[in-house]
């Protein structure tokens, strides 16, 4: 015990007073977001259901519900992405701190527009006596056309791509680039994240949905999200960030300086969107040509597609078509939430004993076939327990998830981090996770609405959904589960149950190792190779969105 409190202590003693005010400060904001976030889409996925259910009775047509949401949560997805580029050129002009701020203060405002469309088109919140009279029974609902939720919730992804990408980059600006200093912050940061999320989602699908209805179930997400951009502001900027400024105060002797380039923030999108594409194609010859990486493609796009469609997709299905009560969607989310939790804090306790990904890549492909008992499970309808039957099931999936997903960002961190590609603006480590990322996107735009359509098809024909769960659960992740148990095999000295090492592999020429002396930096080049180095870090915040 006393090691313990020692450790505790030792890790408390790092950080200067200031560090560790604005950790807290940070933490608060962090917790308030995530909880207006679970709120905000856990209800406009839940209202998109209903209200599609709804249009399809009224007009007594075929309803194309599933294939709709789909839709919406991958187009959501793909202007995430958008909202990641955006993110360089603001924090070339203002400090990150700030832009954050403004990022999430625009995400307030737009979440609650569509709740002043439904006010404005006849739409209030759920009477406390209310009865529905069938199940497509929501009167209260405003009168306006379903399909106009869409272009609101992809003008707010990308939003929340520029404050989820701005969140894994502010802790530099907060305590520097120590290691020791980031990883630990990160993890206590991961964890009060991840116990907003598991809150946020309970009190959405038991509290906020039954009481408000799922159309003003989300009115506390832009006061929240206000309350963390003040909040952040608060936020001094320590680090790199004075580093940075430190640096930026050469004389023009030595640094000329574009004055025309950096106030073009058109042309700075621009350059962004086309170092995005050319970083992707860099990241996938990569990934692709070498027997150390190629394995990656399937255990990370494929996992993060497979277990963001069991939240996304299949949470609200069950929910909508099993237990005839979409709100609890959230429980069954919440608990997955509540699984990735654990994950984080087992790796953080026991993390070391595995060394290489593979162990934790096996682990979660084995627990993806949990899923088989979905379509033959046949819950009452109403009644809140079987929800969190349910939800129990998604523990260890979202437990799998997390340690994967650890264990493949430190892998990936760790072999690129000291590898530099031919192109000048583009590291190795920014390619290769730009397109990991952008193929779990493209799968997922891809997939969801199709495999909606089926689902919708099959529903429509026979009155249940459970034939379609046959293929879009059981199958599909045991053919994901099947693929990511052979790619652990790929990497030389993987036949192991816990393979210590992955055997280095020659690079070249793809990419160079940087560690040559010859490139090191000497003191009549700092001045470039410093503009060089800090040209490439925002290239790595813009591209590195969710490492």
């Amino acid at each position: 015990m006393s090691s313990g409190k020692s450790g505790i202590s030792r890790i408390w003693k790092l950080y200067s007073s200031q560090e560790k005010r604005n950790i807290i400060i940070y933490i608060v904001g962090i917790m308030l977001y995530k909880f207006g976030v679970e709120a905000y889409n856990g209800s406009i996925v839940t209202l998109a259901t209903n209200r599609y259910d709804q249009e399809a009775f009224n007009r007594n047509s075929t309803a194309h519900t599933f294939e709709r949401v789909g839709l919406l949560s991958g187009l959501n997805q793909a202007s995430q992405c958008i909202g990641s580029i955006l993110v360089a050129p603001l924090t070339r002009r203002w400090p990150t701190r700030t832009v954050l701020s403004i990022s999430i203060f625009i995400f307030a405002i737009f979440s609650a527009i569509l709740m002043i469309v439904d006010t404005a088109t006849g739409g209030h919140i759920k009477p406390k006596d209310f009865v529905q009279i069938n199940e497509h029974d929501y009167r209260y609902y405003g009168k306006y056309n379903t399909n106009g939720i869409i272009p609101i919730y992809c003008i707010t992804g990308i939003a929340f791509g520029m404050v989820e990408l701005i969140r894994r980059i502010i802790p530099r600006d907060i305590v520097g680039d120590d290691g020791e200093k980031l990883q630990k912050m990160d993890a206590v940061v991961h964890i009060f994240y991840e116990i907003a999320g598991v809150s946020g989602a309970f009190a959405t699908g038991l509290g906020l949905i039954p009481h408000l209805g799922n159309n003003y179930s989300f009115i506390i997400t832009p006061i929240l999200f206000t309350a963390a951009a003040i909040v952040w502001l608060f936020i001094s900027s320590l680090g790199l960030a004075n580093n940075n400024n430190n640096n930026n105060n050469f004389s023009d002797e030595n640094i000329r300086i574009d004055k025309n380039s950096e106030s073009n923030y058109l042309k700075s999108i621009l350059n962004g969107f086309i170092i995005f594409i050319q970083s992707f194609f860099i990241g996938a010859k990569i990934v692709f040509t070498h027997r150390k990486f190629i394995w990656l493609w399937s255990c990370y796009a494929l996992t993060l597609y497979a277990h963001r469609y069991l939240e996304n997709g299949i949470a609200p299905q069950i929910a909508t078509r099993y237990l005839e009560q979409s709100e609890w969607s959230q429980v069954i989310v919440g608990a997955s939430n509540f699984g990735e939790l654990l994950g984080a804090v087992f790796i953080f306790i026991f993390g070391n004993f595995i060394k290489t990904p593979l162990p934790w890549s096996r682990l979660d492909a084995f627990i993806l076939l949990l899923v088989w008992y979905i379509p033959y499970y046949y819950p009452p309808v109403n009644d809140v327990k079987y929800a969190w039957i349910i939800a129990a099931t998604y523990i260890p999936i979202g437990f799998g998830s997390s340690v994967d997903d650890i264990g493949l960002n430190s892998f990936i961190q760790s072999s690129l981090s000291n590898l530099e590609s031919k192109h000048k603006n583009i590291s190795a480590l920014g390619a290769v996770a730009s397109f990991l990322y952008s193929s779990y996107i493209i799968i997922y735009a891809i997939l969801n609405p199709l495999l909606g359509l089926y689902i919708d098809r099959i529903d429509n024909s026979t009155g249940s959904i459970r034939p379609a769960f046959v293929n879009t659960v059981a199958i599909q992740m045991t053919v994901i589960s099947a693929i990511v148990l052979i790619s652990t095999l790929i990497p030389k000295g993987s036949m192991a149950c816990n393979p210590v090492l992955l055997h280095d592999e020659e690079l070249d020429p793809t990419i160079n190792n940087v560690q040559n002396p010859d490139k090191l930096p000497t003191k009549n080049n700092n001045c470039e190779q410093i503009i060089k180095e800090h040209a490439r870090n925002e290239t790595d915040s813009q591209l590195v969105t969710y490492f």
